[in-house]
């Protein structure tokens, strides 16, 4: 679960930037609304990662 929180954490940045680096105004509404649920799935997939590796 834990390259599921990198894979996320990397797009939330990818995400940010497509919102406030000035690109048009589609990309930075759609990056403005996908930064924070990728930040909250990888916040998400590392809790869980977490979780389930003291299961074992």
């Amino acid at each position: 679960m834990y390259n599921w929180a990198i894979a996320f954490l990397v797009m939330s940045l990818a995400a940010a930037v497509f919102a406030l680096g000035g690109f048009d105004a589609p990309y930075d509404q759609i990056g403005a609304m996908l930064s924070p649920l990728f930040l909250g799935l990888a916040v998400v997939a590392a809790v869980v990662g977490k979780r389930t590796r003291h299961r074992q």
